[in-house]
């Protein structure tokens, strides 16, 4: 048996290097072990026993993500996986189970430190394992959060460009009947063959309606006052009432109606003053749909802020204020629909960092994400961004249930989550401290019911021209 053994692990694909010696030190402490297919060899709630070298068959990870059940990493014959030398490592993130029949040799955990005293080169080859298997995760989920963070990002979008979108549908729908009225209008007035006095006149009139359209917020109730006022004004001078609600919208008041009828009557003033109903309905829907169309290019902007789609991927100034406007440009509507208050407050001419604004973007909407979600409806969450020293520091602090304290060592762990199955992939916050740190960062928790505080502080850019943004 330990001929055979050693034969095949001198062709073993990680272990084919190693001096001989060395792997007969494997065979000696190492225990031969047969796995049935379905069979969990180590649970995702641990321990794991030990370093498994596969000689043959099929292990593989899959971890419950959002959108499901996904395969993170898998092994075949050839392959190492288990407790490799200096690795902390206690459980795996998912079950490791056998796809297939597998034949594996394992080195138990306690004999790990003698491997490591005995075996210089295998030891050498395992941590290079041990290092492009931490790559491998990294990367994986790194991808992986960020499809989390795009289909947040798109829900976002997807409900911040339905109002502005159906406004300008609504609008541009009425506008070619408000064109017409507009002819029409016109059309009669023509005809009705006016003075030069009463044309001036009429302007006035118009001059004040146009100008100040929707530019007043009044209540429901003082609306309707002043469309009774005027309804009220214009069946005393033989006036078709229907106009009352478009010259109610504006800044027009009797007085200046009773200054064109002391020069129009009768079906003159009629039609003049449905020519200026006609106009204001008119400018009203222009001005909607201009609105509308610049609510959705600030969206635009925002979104192409937020991804930094445009810049390339080297460190450059990034302004701290910026990032979180964008950030809460896409998550406002969430914040909306729980009736979550949000505040944001960010000290004036505050320093540039440098770093890359699509990572320090993606921490802003990982940690304001979580907040949101942490909030009962009608919450708060506050949003504040400071100089501290030589660092700008930005709290994120909702007044949620708070993080148990038995957890909150472990909330920066990869896939360790304390939202429902299916609601978190439990990897963001391992994100978070990732980024934070590749920009010499910091960040912190402090938890209590009614108070969760986030802080991340990031080093000022050291650059002189980079100490405040441009206006």
């Amino acid at each position: 048996m330990s001929g055979s053994l050693l034969e095949r692990l001198s062709g073993h694909k990680t272990l084919g290097a190693v001096p001989r010696e060395q792997i007969e030190w494997v065979i000696k402490h190492g225990k031969l072990r047969q796995v049935a297919a379905g069979a969990i060899v180590t649970p995702k709630e641990g321990p794991v026993d030990g370093l498994h070298l596969v000689l043959n068959g099929h292990l593989t990870i899959h971890v419950e993500f959002g959108g499901g059940r996904r395969k993170v990493m898998e092994w075949r014959g050839g392959d190492v996986t288990g407790v490799m030398p200096y690795s902390r490592m206690v459980a795996p993130p998912g079950d490791v189970v056998a796809e297939e029949a597998t034949e594996l040799i394992t080195v138990f955990r306690e004999d790990l430190p003698e491997m490591i005293r005995e075996c210089y080169e295998l030891t050498a080859v395992l941590v290079h394992v041990m290092i492009d298997r931490a790559r491998h995760f990294t990367s994986s989920y790194l991808h992986d959060e960020k499809l989390v963070s795009l289909g947040k990002l798109a829900a976002g979008l997807a409900h911040e460009l339905n109002n502005p979108a159906s406004a300008i549908k609504r609008s541009a729908s009425s506008l070619a009947a408000d064109l017409a009225g507009v002819e029409a209008a016109s059309r009669a007035l023509g005809a009705a063959g006016l003075t030069e006095s009463q044309l001036t006149a009429l302007e006035s009139v118009r001059e004040v309606c146009l100008a100040a359209t929707l530019q007043s917020v009044r209540s429901p109730l003082e609306q309707a006052d002043r469309e009774e006022t005027f309804a009220a004004w214009l069946e005393q001078h033989g006036v078709d009432v229907s106009v009352a609600e478009s010259l109610a919208e504006t800044e027009v008041s009797v007085d200046v109606l009773d200054g064109i009828a002391s020069v129009l009557s009768g079906e003159t003033l009629d039609v003049a003053l449905q020519s200026v109903a006609a106009g204001i309905s008119l400018r009203r829907l222009t001005l909607e749909i201009e609105q509308a169309a610049s609510r959705v290019y600030d969206l635009v902007a925002a979104v192409k802020g937020f991804t930094r789609m445009d810049r390339a991927t080297v460190a450059e100034p990034v302004d701290i204020g910026q990032g979180l406007a964008n950030t809460m440009a896409i998550l406002g509507s969430k914040a909306r629909t729980k009736s979550v208050g949000v505040t944001v407050k960010v000290e004036p001419n505050l320093p540039f960092v440098r770093g890359f604004g699509g990572e320090l973007n993606q921490v802003w909407s990982n940690l304001i994400d979580n907040a949101l979600d942490a909030v009962n409806e009608s919450g708060h969450v506050e949003i504040t961004a400071t100089r501290k020293g030589k660092t700008i520091a930005v709290y994120v602090i909702d007044d949620g249930p708070g993080i148990p304290a038995e957890v909150q060592g472990r909330i920066f762990d990869p896939f360790f989550t304390t939202k429902q199955v299916g609601e978190g992939t439990g990897l963001g916050l391992d994100i978070v401290r990732r980024l934070v740190q590749r920009h010499d960062g910091e960040i912190e928790v402090i938890s209590r019911p009614g108070r969760t505080e986030f802080r991340v502080c990031l080093p000022v850019a050291q650059s002189p021209h980079l100490e405040a943004p441009h206006e």
